[in-house]
């Protein structure tokens, strides 16, 4: 289809569908952010939109700031639209302009449900039965631009945010290339998002993850699967950050953070409403080993205190 498309996108979210937009139109350039250094050995480590692109043999910029430099260098690849895809950066009014079709962001939510940078998590950690992915048209708000196309996703019960995110890739990568086509036909109608129903999302940090035990037990079992993968949900013991990477609601009464059980299976842990299983953890720079094990290499007893 005869567009030139510019992307800007960072993470694996953004891969497929950069690739859809190789495979369908004329990709003119890419921008992501910067190589980054990573892990514990701090190597230098390039985003995944980058790796792909240079596979792929497209342009790449790192751009520090969207200053006169950055504009030459959409001025020379002259995109129709650029297409935005979890790239990290506040967009200023000279790039959002700046294309004949504007900017069109692919946004992991149904808006104006779960505006802002944690839509996936949230949608887990709230509860939603459903949520998907949509094209909007990019303003200078965040996520407040007219919506274009949008497509549900089934959120399963043990879906963690990491599962969801995987499910929500190859979907958002066919609505873009089916948003395009659409308005390379003249056949899409934006539309507005109605404010009053517009909720936001946090910046998840490390600490977001930290199981607070005067919560009740399904809140704490959806913050479980929400930070799963990243940052992953925590309880302190004996000082030790304890990563957990399964748990699961039971009814029942216990004393918030009193470990009120324990079986082969792992261990529970009273909160305001339920019990916490705790089924899967990890103690710093060890393996993930199911709780059971874990408490038994502890000596954990009923009535320890997780703090």
């Amino acid at each position: 289809m005869n567009l030139n498309i510019g992307f800007m996108g960072s993470p694996d979210f953004a891969v497929p569908t950069l690739a859809a937009l190789h495979e369908h139109f004329r990709v003119v350039g890419v921008v992501t952010q910067r190589d980054k250094p990573k892990g514990r050995g701090r190597k230098i480590v390039s985003t995944p939109v980058k790796e792909i692109a240079l596979k792929l043999k497209l342009p790449v910029v790192e751009p520090d700031t969207f200053d006169e430099a950055f504009m030459d260098i959409l001025r020379e690849w002259k995109p129709d639209v650029l297409v935005v895809a979890a790239f990290g950066k506040i967009l200023p009014r000279s790039v959002l302009h700046f294309p004949r079709l504007g900017c069109i962001n692919l946004h992991g939510s149904l808006l104006p449900r779960h505006r802002g940078a944690s839509p996936i998590s949230t949608a887990i950690l709230v509860g939603d039965s459903v949520t998907g992915v949509c094209t909007m048209l990019m303003d200078e708000g965040m996520d407040t631009g007219a919506v274009l196309l949008q497509r549900e996703i089934v959120i399963a019960k043990d879906d963690t945010a990491g599962s969801l995110h995987d499910k929500l890739m190859k979907p958002g990568a066919d609505l873009v290339v089916e948003t395009l086509r659409r308005i390379a036909e003249g056949n899409i109608s934006p539309i507005p998002q109605d404010a009053s129903r517009a909720t936001y999302t946090d910046l998840l940090t490390r600490k977001s993850g930290r199981l607070t035990w005067d919560r009740g037990a399904v809140h704490l079992d959806r913050l479980v699967k929400a930070m799963n993968p990243w940052p992953a949900a925590f309880f302190v013991l004996s000082g030790e950050y304890i990563k957990v990477w399964g748990a699961s609601s039971i009814p029942g009464t216990g004393t918030p953070g009193i470990i009120s059980s324990l079986g082969s299976d792992g261990f529970e842990v009273g909160t305001t409403r339920g019990r916490l299983l705790i089924r899967e953890v990890q103690a710093p720079g060890k393996k993930r080993i199911s709780a059971g094990q874990f408490a038994r290499s502890r000596r954990l007893r009923e009535g320890d205190v997780l703090e």
